[in-house]
């Protein structure tokens, strides 16, 4: 939300000549929604630059479906905390499904954080999520 951010990210990308296609901005859910309109108008500068954008610790905060359907982002990221509780019930396990469905009806890759667990990438492979974070 910094001001110059735009300006320093393009220097930056200047002086270590990577080619900004290969850059990904992770943004909290909070930040999209406590500064939306500003938000936006960086995200949309970011994309004409050719970066990616993803919202990081999907599900932790305010996960406003209105907001997220308007927000011009590539990638979903589900919080560690949803994917520690997915095998624990069949509940957790279909919230976790909820939220992956939910990512791809919008257009979104879907990343599943904090992986740690062989059982954890098989539901996660069952239930559709398309890449994984984590130390497996």
């Amino acid at each position: 939300m910094k001001n110059d951010f735009l300006d320093e990210l393009k220097e930056i990308l200047n002086e270590s000549g990577l080619a900004s296609d290969h850059v990904e901005i992770e943004i909290t859910e909070s930040i999209m929604i406590d500064s939306a309109e500003k938000a936006i108008m960086c995200i949309d500068k970011l994309h004409e630059m050719g970066i990616k954008i993803a919202i990081d610790d999907f599900g932790t905060g305010y996960s406003s479906l209105s907001y997220l359907n308007n927000f011009p982002a590539n990638i979903l990221k589900i919080d560690k905390s949803f994917i520690d509780k997915m095998n624990m019930n069949e509940s957790s396990k279909q919230y976790v499904a909820a939220i992956i469905s939910i990512g791809h009806i919008m257009g979104f890759d879907v990343i599943s954080e904090g992986v740690e667990e062989e059982r954890q990438l098989e539901t996660l492979r069952e239930i559709g999520c398309d890449f994984i974070q984590g130390f497996i």
